[in-house]
Order: structure tokens, then C-alpha cells, then sequence
């Protein structure tokens, strides 16, 4: 009986994951750290941070709510990014295109690449009739570790609300930043962690500090941190010099 329990307890030690066996080279290993935290979050933390879990394709109803320019203002968003008819922004997490399809028709002369990791909201993309009415929209499928853009390529760069759950973080950003012009900005949007009436789980917000910090880590300076949006911050960082 005593033989039976410990094989049992072996093959039980043997499904459990082990976060030092995740084919993490040692600079990784070093970069992020393994523990017990929020619910919500993976238990993996960077920079004194827990990552979120992503939200799946199946929220796309959350993504697309009726009152979600009443709640964020997307409309002073999208002024505060100062879209050129020629720009060429890339919306990273893009989800089912809420924000690319409102800066497709002032880029016109430009492009817009939607960017994300589920092949799910990039076909709801394509598949919605405004798609077909802007020539100027790419989709492309991501990974954890790289969005896949050309270098030296893009103007813009736009996270609505996405950050806080890349695996890798310090990769996808050093990713951005290959893509980026020399002279392009990154428009960070994250909910307020500094507010707790914000009513959002405190694993989905992002406080200024902490942004700084971790786009810091990956060679980039806050130039501005526009307050106009009721829930969000609306950071802008460029390249550091």
C-alpha cells in the first residue's frame, strides 16, 4: 500500500508545472519572477508586477459595448494620438478592431496593422463590413514575444488596455521598439491604478510609476501623460535618445 502511494505521488509531482521548465533561456529566468498572487493574474510578476491573464475572443461583446465611448472617451483618444492622413500606426492587442476601424479613415494615405495573438479577433475583424470600406488595414497574427512588424516601419504605436497581460513583456516591447521610427511615439492605455473607485479588478490597472519603470527598462522616456480620459491614463513614450 505504502509502494502504490508513492508512485501516485510521483506521477502527481510529474503534472505538475514547473515554472523553471518553461524553456526560458536565463536571462528570462532572471527577468521575471514565479508566485502566489491575484486570482486574475498568471503568477508570473515583472518588475514587481502580476501579469493578467488575457482576455479571450470569447469578450468581444465587452470589447464592442455600446457605452464604451461613454466610459473612456475614445473620440478624445483617438484626437490625442494626432493622426496624419499618411501615418502608419499599428494597434497592438487590436482585438475585434474598435479603435483601428475609427483611425483607418483618417489614416487613408497611410496603414493601420492590427496586431494580435488570437487568430479569432483578427478574422472578427475581417469579417466586419467596415473591413472592406478602408483599403488601409492589415491584420497580423502575433506572438508572445514579438508583433511582427516591419522595421523601422511604423509612426504610431497604440495599447488599449493590453499591456498589463503580455507573457513577455520586456520582449514585446523591445519588439515595438524595433518597429518603431526613431522619431515615432507609443500610446500606453491602461486604467488609473492610482484610483480605486475606477471599477476595474486591480490587476487590469497600470499606475504611472509603474509604466514608466517597465518602459524604461526597454529604452523608452514618458513624454506626456495626457489626463482627458475619465478612467485611463493616456501615456505617450518615445525612443530614449
Amino acid at each position: 500500500m505504502m509502494e502504490q502511494l508513492k508512485i501516485i505521488l510521483f506521477a502527481l509531482l510529474l503534472a505538475i508545472p514547473s515554472y523553471s521548465c518553461l524553456g526560458q533561456n536565463p536571462t528570462e529566468t532572471n527577468r521575471y519572477t514565479y508566485k502566489n498572487g491575484d486570482p486574475n493574474g498568471i503568477g508570473k510578476w515583472y518588475l514587481g508586477r502580476e501579469i493578467a491573464y488575457v482576455m479571450g475572443y470569447q469578450g468581444i461583446s465587452w470589447l464592442e459595448r455600446p457605452e464604451r465611448e461613454q466610459e473612456e472617451k475614445v473620440s478624445s483618444l483617438i484626437k490625442n494620438m494626432d493622426i496624419q492622413s499618411n501615418d502608419v500606426i499599428a494597434d497592438i492587442g487590436a482585438g475585434s478592431g474598435f479603435h483601428v476601424f475609427k483611425m483607418a479613415p483618417l489614416a487613408h494615405n497611410g496603414k493601420i496593422y492590427a496586431v494580435d495573438i488570437q487568430p479569432q479577433m483578427l478574422e472578427a475583424i475581417r469579417t466586419n463590413p467596415l473591413y472592406n470600406k478602408n483599403n488601409n488595414i492589415e491584420t497580423i497574427l502575433g506572438t508572445e514575444k514579438s508583433v511582427n512588424l516591419p522595421e523601422n516601419s511604423i509612426d504610431k504605436i497604440l495599447m488599449v488596455d493590453v499591456y498589463h497581460e503580455f507573457n513577455f513583456p520586456y520582449e514585446m516591447i523591445m519588439s515595438m521598439k524595433k518597429a518603431l521610427k526613431i522619431d515615432g511615439k507609443l500610446f500606453l492605455i491602461e486604467y488609473r491604478g492610482e484610483d480605486g473607485s475606477i471599477p476595474i479588478k486591480k490587476i487590469h490597472k497600470m499606475t504611472e510609476s509603474q509604466a514608466v519603470k517597465e518602459m524604461k527598462a526597454a529604452g523608452f522616456n514618458l513624454e506626456s501623460n495626457k489626463d482627458n480620459l475619465p478612467w485611463q491614463h493616456c501615456m505617450v513614450f518615445i525612443k530614449k535618445e
